[in-house]
Parts: C-alpha cells; sequence; structure tokens
C-alpha cells in the first residue's frame, strides 16, 4: 500500500557523515535525496523540493546560510534542521530566528537527531493538517506542490483526469492559496451550458443583441475581474467559442455579443477536462493553437483507484461532514467495511465516495457503517467470505497487523518512531513489519 511519507533532503560534503545519515533516515522509513554542495542541492531541490532539509552549515562552496535562504524564497519555505561545530552556534540561532527550524551540533547522538527530525516534522504536519485539502497520498502530495509552486503566476493551467477526481477543487485550491484569494473565482462547466447560450454567458452581451437581450449582461470573463476563470470541461467548447476563447488569451481582450466597446480581460484561466484533447485535435473538433495556450502548466489528477492511501481519510471526512450536518451519531466504519472501500475500484472517483457516504450515514440504523451501508448493490452478505476458501490464522492476522499499522501511519502523518510507539514496537521492529508485508516496497516507489 502506498502511503503518504516525509522526504528529507541531506546536504553534507563530508561522504561518511553524509552516508551514515542517509541510511539511518532510510531506516526510519524516509525518503532521502543526498547532495554533497550547496549548488548540486539548489539545482536538486529545483527540481523536487523535500519536506525537510538536513544541512551541514559549512560546505565548501556555499554555506548554510546561503541555501537557506534562497529555499525560502524558491521552495516553499521547507525546514532546515543544521548541522554545526560549537563556534558556529552563533550563526545558527540567528537562522532560527529567521525561521530555518533548528540545529545539532557536532558530535551527536543519533537518538538526538531523529527527536529533532521528529519535532519539526510534528510541526509540519500540523500545518499541512490545516492546509492540505487536495489528499495524503504521494500522487496528490505531489500536486499539490506544484500547485503551491505556480499559484502566483499568471500561466494557465491545463488539469486533466478522470470524471470526479477532483479537478475543480485542485482549481479552486491554486484560488485559495494565491494572491487572488480575495478575487472572485468564477467556474464553468462548459458542457452545462447550451451551445447557443455558451458565448454569451462566457463574454456578456449588450442590450438588444439579439431576441431576449433586454438589458446588458456581464459574462463571466468580466465576472473574474482580477480572480480565476475556471473553465471545466473545456473540450466539449464549440469550435466558433475556441477562437474567441483564444483572442481573450492572447490579446486580454474581448468584447460583449452584439457590442463594439473592446473590454480588458484580467483574471487567470484554469481550464480541465476528462477527455483526450490530442485525439479531439486529431478529429478537428479542438484548435490546436488552443490546446496549447491553456496547456502551458499541465497537471494530472490520478484516478482515485491509484490513491489508496487518500480513501479512508476522504471517507472519514465525509462521515464526519454528514454526520454533523445530519445530526446523526455515527461513530464510524466496521473492520469489514474498511476492508470494502480499500477494495472497491472507485469507477467514479471522489465524487462516487462522497456521494455513497452521504447515503449510508442518512440510513445506515447502525453507529458504525457496515459493507452494505456503503454497498446496497452487493446485498446484506457484502463483505462476508461466501467461497469455500478458508483463510490461514496466519494470513488473517498478518491483514489484521498491517492494517493495525497503517492506521498508526496515518494518524502520525508517516512518522515511523511516533506510529512504534503506539504500537508498543520499537523502530527498527516496525519497519522489519512493513518490510515483511511488503510495505516498504511501496513506500520507496
Amino acid at each position: 500500500m502506498r502511503r503518504d511519507i516525509w522526504t528529507i533532503g541531506v546536504i553534507e560534503d563530508d561522504p561518511i557523515m553524509g552516508e551514515s545519515l542517509t541510511q539511518r533516515l532510510m531506516l526510519e522509513g524516509y525518503e532521502t535525496e543526498w547532495w554533497r554542495t550547496g549548488l548540486e542541492a539548489c539545482t536538486g531541490m529545483d527540481k523536487n523540493c523535500p519536506d525537510l532539509v538536513v544541512c551541514d552549515l559549512r560546505l565548501p562552496d556555499l554555506n548554510g546560510d546561503d541555501i537557506f535562504r534562497k529555499m525560502q524564497a524558491e521552495c516553499g519555505a521547507p525546514p532546515f534542521l543544521f548541522i554545526t561545530a560549537f563556534g558556529d552556534i552563533d550563526q545558527a540561532v540567528d537562522l532560527m530566528r529567521a525561521g530555518a527550524g533548528d540545529y545539532v551540533t557536532k558530535p551527536f547522538e543519533f537518538p538526538e537527531f531523529l527527536d529533532r527530525i521528529d519535532a519539526l516534522l510534528s510541526q509540519r504536519a500540523m500545518v499541512n493538517s490545516q492546509d492540505r485539502t487536495l489528499g495524503t497520498s504521494p500522487a496528490m502530495r505531489e500536486v499539490e506542490n506544484l500547485l503551491q509552486r505556480v499559484a502566483n503566476i499568471d500561466s494557465s493551467i491545463l488539469l486533466t483526469g478522470e470524471t470526479g477526481v477532483g479537478k475543480e477543487v485542485a482549481a479552486s485550491f491554486v484560488h485559495q492559496i494565491s494572491v487572488r484569494s480575495e478575487k472572485p473565482f468564477m467556474a464553468v462547466n462548459c458542457a452545462a451550458i447550451p451551445a447557443d447560450l455558451i458565448e454569451s454567458e462566457l463574454f456578456g452581451h449588450v442590450k438588444g443583441a439579439f431576441t431576449g437581450a433586454h438589458d446588458h449582461h456581464a459574462g463571466y470573463a468580466e465576472r473574474a475581474g482580477d480572480g480565476i476563470l475556471f473553465l471545466d470541461e473545456i473540450g466539449d467548447l464549440p469550435l466558433a467559442i475556441q477562437t474567441r476563447l483564444l483572442r481573450l488569451l492572447q490579446e486580454r481582450t474581448f468584447t460583449r455579443v452584439g457590442g463594439e466597446k473592446e473590454l480588458k480581460f484580467n483574471a487567470r484561466v484554469i481550464c480541465a477536462t476528462n477527455a483526450d484533447l490530442e485525439l479531439l485535435i486529431a478529429e478537428k473538433a479542438f484548435r490546436n493553437d488552443l490546446y496549447y495556450r491553456i496547456n502551458v502548466l499541465p497537471v494530472h489528477i490520478a484516478p482515485l483507484r491509484q490513491r489508496e492511501a487518500d480513501i479512508l481519510p476522504l471517507v472519514h471526512h465525509y462521515l464526519d461532514l454528514f454526520s454533523k450536518s445530519m445530526s446523526r451519531d455515527i461513530a464510524g466504519l466496521s473492520s469489514l467495511a474498511e476492508d470494502a472501500v480499500l477494495t472497491y475500484e472507485w469507477p467514479g472517483n471522489v465524487r462516487e465516495l462522497r456521494n455513497r457516504v452521504e447515503r449510508a450515514v442518512a440510513l445506515s440504523a447502525e453507529r458504525r457503517l457496515a459493507p452494505f451501508d456503503l454497498f446496497p448493490e452487493l446485498g446484506k452478505d457484502a463483505g462476508e467470505d461466501q467461497s469455500e476458501t478458508i483463510a490461514t490464522l496466519s494470513d488473517v492476522r498478518d491483514a489484521a497487523e498491517k492494517r493495525q499499522i497503517i492506521r498508526a501511519l496515518e494518524k502520525t502523518s508517516g512518522q515511523t518512531g511516533k506510529a512504534a510507539a503506539l504500537l508498543g514496537v520499537s523502530r527498527t521492529t516496525l519497519w522489519e513489519k512493513m518490510r515483511r508485508h511488503n510495505m516498504g516496497d511501496s513506500i520507496e516507489q
């Protein structure tokens, strides 16, 4: 099973120290990247920013101070844990005041070092739990990190993915974290507006432009102002309107239907589609030049069946949401229900999950949801083994142990040390069990 894990970047020029740090962090379950120079680190972090950076304060080309300040501006401000000599403590303290995170002095013991790591990542997890809205799986963390990096530039974003994966949620997330957050967010479903009305709805019209146009009408492009115009199902836009949209994006101006005055367009455009736009281009149903204009920043959102780590958190989120809104006393899922939601393929993605949880909360007569509550089409015996095959006690014990490890890791945001404490085992024992249950391979992917 994939799960949300932390990535730690190590900047250390000493080959023995660098290898020792990375190996120990990998044993603790972290993903690691080792850079031997400051320049190498800056180049690497420009491509993939880690969740935390362990950095020697003195490096052969750049000092830790330079790297920290560069990454604060360009890499989403990851916390830094500096490794310093005794004589550099004053500089390390100054960096703490600037928001670096923490420091350890040489020589240090690994338990102390790991405790500092745990503390910094706990703080980050607390912030992420408040700000992270897209998911906890590696796939969605990658999407969210990308959107955070491009939130405050004006280039067009094209969100792709199956129906129901959360493309509008991702567009709204960009709006919420950007400098445009106080400006309008105008969402338009291009497939839901009749073809004869879409031009007027997008660009507005003047009085008398056509039969029934009794007054001036401001379209979505005008109402978006300095905010964001989100065009969902862009592949369903008629060709004639595609031409007007291309001009809007190129010239940053438009006219209302029947009007002559050019109006400035200041909004950022985010488009989304579940269609194969390149196939539509080949079929002459979508403009090639418009495709390149809207596809400056492509972002693909994976289907829910490929984001197993997101399934239970989403179920519990909507369970809590609907229990409160309906004043229902639902305590959670039965173990069979948990197994059912994790093995289901979710063809309708997050939208289907939300609908199934809402129906289950509304209709369930029990405090804990059973498989039948979520999947009534399977019958009341859903989740029970009706085959002649009986699992061995060893298989059942292993499955239960793996499920408990997953719960502990989810509860601790993937922090192996804290998960081990919850489970009453050592870090090494937990790591060995994860390897035995083939969880290590998923973590390393």
